[in-house]
């Protein structure tokens, strides 16, 4: 097994009309054995951007407190929020900084840049961006969260219909993997509001 599927994990961003949702599953295993139902993997850097972190667990804690610190040097020295583009170019920075002995996570980089316009993107654990204009995956769930969606994603859906489509390509995806469900944590953001929503799902 690789290290990356030790804890298990599903993580999907989409983009809407000037919004975009970013959704991940809730469990936290060891291997097959589920230790917990409630875990966060989505944490918000400000009103506007968000980033989700897949992969071995205590990596991904360790770098969201490193990357809250990197912004919050930039907040204080700027005196403005960081764009989504300026972040996903910290986050990679910071991953390939460690390449030879890397953080065991796959980010999924969210948020709304100039003029209100989405940005999403993902990364491997060392920092090679994967740039995206409909939305992007990660975590052990990714192949089938692919093929979901591939089949419901369409442009420019406004932000309740992006919440449903999302949602549902998250939880049938996390049905075909083991090693993440337990239910969805779901935001979705606009220019002027934060959704956050909890969904139930197959708890087994």
């Amino acid at each position: 097994m690789s290290i990356f599927e030790y804890n298990g994990s599903a993580l999907v961003a989409m983009v809407g009309k000037n919004c975009f949702a970013i959704a991940s599953d809730r469990r936290l295993g060891v291997q097959l054995q589920t230790i917990a139902t409630d875990f966060q993997k989505i944490y918000k850097i400000h009103h506007k951007l968000f980033i989700g972190l897949s992969g071995l667990a205590t990596d991904a804690q360790t770098l969201y407190q490193r990357l809250v610190f990197r912004h919050k040097l930039y907040e204080l020295r700027e005196e403005r929020d960081m764009k989504p583009e300026t972040f996903a170019s910290l986050v990679s920075a910071l991953l390939y900084e460690k390449r030879f002995g890397p953080y065991f996570c796959q980010p999924v980089i969210a948020g709304l840049g100039d003029e209100d316009k989405p940005f999403i993107c993902t990364m491997d654990s060392i920092g090679a961006k994967e740039l995206a204009k409909d939305f992007v995956v990660a975590g052990t769930a990714s192949e089938s969260l692919y093929g979901a969606c591939e089949a419901m994603f369409k442009p420019d859906m406004e932000s309740e219909e992006l919440f449903e489509t999302i949602s549902q390509a998250l939880l049938s995806s996390v049905d075909r993997d083991c090693l993440s469900g337990w239910g969805g944590h779901v935001y979705v953001v606009t220019p002027t509001e934060v959704t956050e929503r909890i969904l139930k799902g197959r708890m087994d």
